[in-house]
């Protein structure tokens, strides 16, 4: 049949109940996008002779003799549509991945739509701006500069992507298909823990296109852990490729290698598996039991477990002070007990890796991860391998929010490649990454507060559990970190923590947004304002009183190291800034008979992870005064690229457009620990900044030798440096460096900051209902010099955003037996158009003395304080506290129906 594909007549001949999608990739329309293949994200959107469709559901044959157009076919790099334009112009994107298909919905709608827009956008889901900027891109608003010679930071610049990402151009992970590729599938567990007896491969070999069947004997004997830091003995080593015992429904039992995905996943229906059901165990205070069943009982010392006898993953006790004579002589005391849910990271790219040999025999993955030096370094790890025999590099990749801090899918394909000598791909499905990818840590946290009759706080104890699920990857860290700054901000002399974190038959949790504080905080945040109602002090003023300051000691469960400094302090203007904002107001008035509720929360974070994070990067100077920079780091909507450009430009005094970037391939570029904690402006931007200075100051040597006139004479220009009268060009700097100048800069990530960020909300409450109206939304955020101003509030929103879906909608829900029952985002509740309010965003005016150019970093920090400050703001409405997240419209009645009836 023929379809005309972007003003091209094509001939297709589409399989049966083959969907427009994939008819569309496999002809290389890669600007057509994966995000659920349900019909659920608008990822895929095109237009069918005009109409906006999800082009995952619509079948393929449905297109015979229509039009069809792709965001490609709107425009090109170089002749933007205007909608394209207005993206670019408004900064309407971060990781860009649900673009193409929200630029395409966006340009079929009219002016009477724009009055509309959190319906007709309903179809499409962001997870990484928030909305706001989309809006303004539809509505033609303009955020970013024209790039401009002079100094760059503090300008919002466009990213340099923006014209390929608006156009479906800019390449993601699986936008690439090396001839002869196979497809691996994987067969899950369906028990929640059992002992395999054995495997019947023979039906799946005799299935047409199988080309190999892996089992556990396949597999290496290494163990590992899926998490991935600096330093790989931070996380136990529990894991295996395949292993001959599963721990949690879904986990990988075998893969099939085939020639295309169905024939792969044939093959894993006509595996037969015999097992041996063991005893499995859910809740993790159930985990801690003498009799509780050994998940990882096999386990020596080498794997670093805590406890292996005990289910323990890690644990972690301290103290400073005497917590139980302060509580008993305080004026005020609040106790209490909060827990917080399994949550999905939603990065609307799945996981997926491609690896290939090349002709020198060397193992190829293209991969979508944040961190590709430390995958390379643990496949070397795994295989075997000398690390000069492995390249891993990404392309652009569709959102993270930690759930990429993983080795998921990389050893799968290393393990297939290896084995097949062919190219192989492997992709988790959406289902995948409900039921199988590492989630949010579920946390319960037990607080103690006191305070004086002042309101001075004199007591501040937290007792915490994480469920690490099957595998510890990720769970001590998670642990260490939470309980770390979400305590440390407050100043008082009498502090106790004590955590565990332990094994279960759930899904392995893992890293995401916030790394713990989040959990912690909703706690210790939601405690300190009952103790501040408690004592009738103003929420604002308790605060005030009790944060630390400089010259105060950083004290958690210990004093915390020197490396932990106040770079510089903005906590105080946050405050301030938050509150004369939530006074002010800002004409939203709640519907009639809803109650009306104010809440705030505080946060702070250090700016780099501890324990380990380094980067190295390099400049050079090219013809027609022009530098290209090397930075191993990854862009996954964190803004990065355009940091670094940024940086690159000012100390050059050039302009961002004769800056070109490369990054993240351990062959051609320097190390990078990885993109994670928020280090890509604080650690790589610091390395980076590090060489441009170098490449700075080596051509104003160069250029004074030349002209006879001293440094201090000569000045920097973009096209070549004025020495007195004297003009020498960049071209003929580098021609008298020999034709080659190159200069390296280096960050170890010490010492390290601290940011913080205030959030503030005006709610109302239908008490009949349980249904919450965010009439307000405030943040102040304390990211030291603003490099990219809108960039860095499309971060605050962005993690607002999400931190709201988190405190309202979304939960990972299982059946009690480990079986994720909300497998899809339509049974999962991403926050679309309509959830999500304007935040007001307002920065403090700091220069921390340790970043580059005075910056923090603020990627991961908006996150944190805000399902406290929503809980507040609920409270305060309705007079009931809620302990659990999330705080959804049927909790919010329960716990007004519980008021009323005691009240009764």
């Amino acid at each position: 049949m023929i379809v005309d594909i972007n003003g091209v007549p094509t001939d297709v001949a589409p399989r049966p109940g083959q969907c427009l999608r994939t008819m569309l990739r496999e002809h290389e329309h890669f600007e057509v996008k994966k995000g659920c293949d349900a019909g659920d994200c608008g990822a895929c959107s095109v237009l069918v002779d005009g109409e906006p469709v999800h082009s995952c559901i619509f079948p393929a044959f449905r297109a015979a003799n229509r039009s069809v157009t792709t965001v490609a076919g709107l425009g090109t790099p170089d002749d933007l549509h205007p909608t394209q334009s207005r993206f670019v112009e408004a900064a309407g994107f971060q990781c860009g991945f649900c673009t193409a298909g929200m630029v395409v919905t966006a340009s079929a709608l009219t002016e009477d739509d724009l009055d509309h827009l959190p319906e007709r956008l309903k179809g499409n889901l962001c997870r990484c701006t928030g909305y706001r900027a989309i809006s303004d891109a539809v509505c033609g608003v303009v955020n970013t500069e024209k790039p401009v010679d002079g100094p760059a930071c503090g300008r919002s610049i466009a990213a340099p992507a923006s014209a390929r990402i608006v156009t479906g151009t800019e390449p993601y992970t699986l936008d690439h298909t090396p001839p002869g590729l196979l497809h691996a599938s994987v067969l899950g567990s369906p028990h929640a823990h059992a002992r395999i007896v054995s495997i019947d491969t023979a039906a799946a070999e005799r299935v047409p296109g199988v080309h190999l069947v892996l089992t556990a004997k396949d597999s290496p004997a290494m163990a590992f852990s899926t998490a991935r830091h600096d330093r790989r003995v931070d996380d136990p080593d529990d894991t295996h490729v395949l292993d001959t015992v599963v721990r949690f429904i879904g986990q990988r039992v075998a893969i099939v290698v085939a020639e295309s995905i169905a024939a792969a996943q044939e093959g894993c229906s006509a595996l037969v598996v015999e097992y041996d059901v063991l005893p499995a165990v859910f809740d993790p205070e159930s985990s801690l039991a003498p009799d509780a069943p050994k998940i990882h009982g096999d386990k020596d010392a080498s794997a670093r477990i805590a406890d292996p006898s005990r289910n323990l993953v890690a644990e972690l006790h301290g103290s400073t002070g005497d917590v139980d004579a302060a509580v008993s002589s305080a004026a005020a005391v609040v106790t209490g007990r909060w827990t917080t849910q399994r949550i999905q990271h939603v990065h609307l790219e799945t996981h997926g890796t491609i690896g290939w040999l090349d002709e020198t025999g060397q193992l190829n993955l293209r991969t979508s991860t944040q961190v590709p030096f430390l995958v390379r370094d643990e496949i070397c790890e795994i295989f075997g391998l000398a690390r000069d025999r492995v390249r891993v590099f990404t392309a652009r990749v569709g959102g993270g929010f930690g759930g990429k801090q993983e080795l998921l899918t990389e050893d799968v394909v290393a393990l297939a490649v290896l084995r097949t000598g062919r190219p192989v791909q492997f992709e988790f499905t959406r289902t995948d990454e409900f039921t199988v990818a590492p989630c949010r840590h579920p946390f319960r946290v037990d607080v103690t507060a006191a305070a004086s009759a002042d309101g001075t706080l004199t007591a501040l104890s937290i007792d915490v559990l994480t469920d690490a699920g099957a595998y510890g990857n990720h769970s001590a860290g998670v642990m260490f970190h939470g309980c770390g700054e979400s305590v440390a901000i407050y100043r008082c002399a009498n502090k106790r923590v004590d955590a565990k974190t332990v094994y279960t038959n759930n899904i392995p949790s893992g890293a995401f947004r916030g790394y713990g504080l989040g959990q912690v905080m909703f706690a210790i945040e939601s405690a300190m304002d009952d103790l501040a109602r408690k004592l009738d002090i103003d929420p604002f003023e308790f605060r005030r009183r009790n944060v630390i300051v400089p010259g105060d000691d950083i004290v958690a469960a210990h004093r915390e190291e020197d490396d932990l400094q106040f770079g510089s302090y903005g906590l105080d203007q946050c405050i301030d800034l938050a509150e004369a904002a939530l006074r002010r107001g800002n004409g939203e008035h709640a519907p009639a008979g809803w109650k009306v509720g104010e809440g705030m929360a505080v946060a702070m974070i250090a700016t780099i992870p501890p324990r380990g994070h380094r980067a190295e990067a390099s400049v050079a100077l090219l013809p027609e005064g022009r530098y290209e920079i090397r930075v191993g780091t990854a862009e996954f909507g964190n803004g990065t690229t355009t940091v670094h450009t940024q940086i690159a430009a000012s100390e050059l005094c050039t302009s961002v457009d004769r800056i070109r970037i490369h990054q993240s391939d351990t062959d051609s570029v320097p190390y990078d620990t990885g993109a994670f904690g928020s280090a890509g402006t604080v650690v790589a931007g610091k390395a980076l900044y590090a060489a441009v200075r170098a490449m700075s100051a080596r051509i104003l040597d160069l250029a004074a030798t030349a002209t006879g006139h001293r440094n201090s004479d000569c000045t920097l220009g973009p096209e070549g440096v004025r020495c007195g009268d004297r003009f020498i060009t960049l071209d003929d700097i580098l021609a008298k460096a020999g034709g080659t100048l190159v200069t390296e800069g280096t960050s170890g990530g010490l010492p390290r900051s601290l940011a913080f960020n205030v959030h503030a909300f005006r709610v109302a409450v239908q008490e009949e209902t349980g249904t919450v109206k965010i009439l307000q939304s405030v943040q102040s955020a304390d990211a030291g010099t603003v490099i990219n101003p809108q960039q860095c509030r499309g971060q605050v929103e962005g993690g607002v955003a999400q931190a709201i879906g988190s405190a309202l909608y979304e939960e990972i829900r299982t059946d009690g037996a480990g079986l994720v029952t909300t497998d899809s985002i339509r049974s999962y509740h991403v926050p679309q158009f309509a959830d999500i309010p304007p935040t007001e965003v307002l920065f403090a005016d700091t220069y921390d003395r340790l970043g580059p150019f005075g910056a923090k970093s603020m990627s991961e920090s908006p996150y944190n304080p805000v399902a406290p400050a929503l809980a507040n703001a609920i409270r305060d409405a309705v007079g009931s506290r809620l302990h659990d997240l999330p705080m959804s419209s049927d909790r919010v009645w329960r716990a007004v129906s519980g008021r009323r009836t005691s009240a009764e």
